[in-house]
């Protein structure tokens, strides 16, 4: 067998902001809930997390949230998170720990999607070399610097590869420099393509926006990694999974439950 035996959602928090951090130049004044969501990926030959959240500390702690999160209002609200949505707590709920996964891959490295690497201790954590370049210019919001100073100890890859058998990452730069996707097969449904960001929403995909965000302004990149999901989509017979949409959220099998 060849590709994932299930993929989990996990919601690891809800996220509050105007619209238009999602849809590049539509939206301004309008606030939606988005989940920040992060995924369990079960192979035949160990356990993937893909994305990991946010840092609970700085939601937790006022100290904290008054220096990290809260200058981000109005455009952003600080995420609202529970204890138990915590990566640890999830894996306590399956009979597992931290030791269990085998490797942590981030789609990209803003705080919602990286912070989350405080409580996955020791894990093999995988990111593509341009976004960790772009992260070290010092010139990207929403990267918090204590979060990726285990780097040098990460696996940096140069360039799409395969993590798994059938479970493969794509480069969709735009939203971020380096930003990476994942094809994954499965063995009873339409393989998987877990946008992250290069798709925050339905919209996205479907009406080919940009998301608010881009890397140096290089909204072309954005919307061909759009593009390109889409014919991947296409020409794999995989369903599209975008990140920050509860509608589409809503529809996926809730915690513990899986697609398979």
């Amino acid at each position: 067998m060849t590709g994932a035996l299930r993929i989990r959602p996990l919601l690891t928090a809800t996220h509050r902001y105007e619209k238009t951090v999602s849809t590049r130049g539509h939206g301004r004044g309008i606030y939606i809930d988005a989940p920040i969501l992060a995924y369990l990926i079960e192979t035949p030959n160990g356990r993937i997390l893909f994305d990991v959240g946010c840092d609970y500390h700085k939601i937790a702690t006022p100290e904290l949230r008054a220096r990290y999160l809260e200058p981000m209002r109005p455009t952003f609200e600080v995420p609202e998170m529970s204890q138990t949505q915590r990566i640890p707590e999830y894996l306590r709920r399956l009979s597992l720990t931290v030791a269990d996964i085998d490797l942590v891959f981030l789609s990209h490295l803003h705080f919602d999607h990286a912070g989350g690497l405080c409580d996955v201790p020791g894990c093999e954590v995988h990111i593509h070399r341009d976004e960790v370049a772009a992260a070290d210019t010092g010139e990207v919001s929403g990267i918090f610097a204590d979060e990726i100073a285990d780097r040098e100890n990460w696996r940096i890859q140069p360039a799409e590869y395969s993590l798994a058998p059938g479970i493969r990452a794509i480069e969709t730069p735009g939203h971020t420099a380096g930003h990476m996707s994942l094809l994954i097969e499965l063995p009873k449904g339409p393989p998987v393509i877990l946008c992250g960001d290069a798709a925050d929403l339905m919209e996205n995909l479907d009406e080919e926006i940009a998301p608010g965000y881009c890397w140096q302004d290089r909204e072309t990149d954005a919307v061909d990694s759009i593009r390109r999901l889409k014919q991947l989509a296409t020409s794999e017979g995989a369903d599209l999974w975008p990140n920050h949409d509860f509608d589409f959220y809503r529809t996926l099998p809730p915690f513990p439950g899986f697609r398979e």
